[in-house]
C-alpha cells in the first residue's frame, strides 16, 4: 500500500503540488480580499486588485522553487521566466476580474461568491500556463 501511495505522488509530484500550492494561493487570496473588503471596506476594484498582486507574488516563489522546480540561473532567462508569469497571471487576472465584476454587478450576486468562482478559473488556466509555457524544461533536462 505504501509503495502503491509511493509511486502515484512521484509520478504526479508536479500536478500534486500545484494543487497543493494553487489552495495555498487561493487561501491567500481569499483571506486578503476578504480582509480589504470586508475589515477595511474596500469595493471589490481595489481589494481585488491587491489580493490579486499578494497571491501572484505568492504563486510565482512557490512554483518556481517546489512546483516546476525553475533551473533558470542565468539573468535574461530568469528576467523571461518572470515577465512570462507575470503577464500570464496579469491576462487571467483580467479575465478573473471581468469574472468578478460580472457576477456583481451584472447579476447581483455576493462579491464574495464571485471572487471564489474566478480563483477556480484562475488556478485551473495558470496552471496550464505554467507548465507549458513558462516554466518550461530547457534543454538537456
Amino acid at each position: 500500500m505504501f509503495e502503491t501511495l509511493k509511486k502515484i505522488m512521484l509520478r504526479y509530484r508536479q500536478t500534486l503540488l500545484y494543487l497543493f500550492f494553487g489552495g495555498a494561493t487561493f487561501v491567500v487570496s481569499q483571506v486578503t480580499y476578504t480582509f480589504f473588503a470586508l475589515l477595511w471596506y474596500w469595493s471589490y476594484t481595489p481589494a481585488y486588485l491587491l489580493s490579486w498582486f499578494l497571491a501572484v507574488l505568492f504563486a510565482y516563489v512557490t512554483n518556481r522553487i517546489w512546483v516546476f522546480r525553475s533551473q533558470v540561473r542565468d539573468f535574461l532567462g530568469l528576467c523571461r521566466e518572470v515577465w512570462r508569469f507575470y503577464l500570464a497571471r496579469i491576462v487571467t487576472g483580467i479575465f478573473g476580474w471581468f469574472i468578478l465584476a460580472f457576477g456583481v454587478q451584472v447579476l447581483g450576486q455576493n462579491d464574495l461568491l464571485w471572487n471564489f468562482i474566478q480563483n477556480v478559473f484562475v488556478i485551473i488556466t495558470n496552471y496550464v500556463l505554467s507548465k507549458f509555457f513558462i516554466f518550461q524544461k530547457q534543454q538537456g533536462e
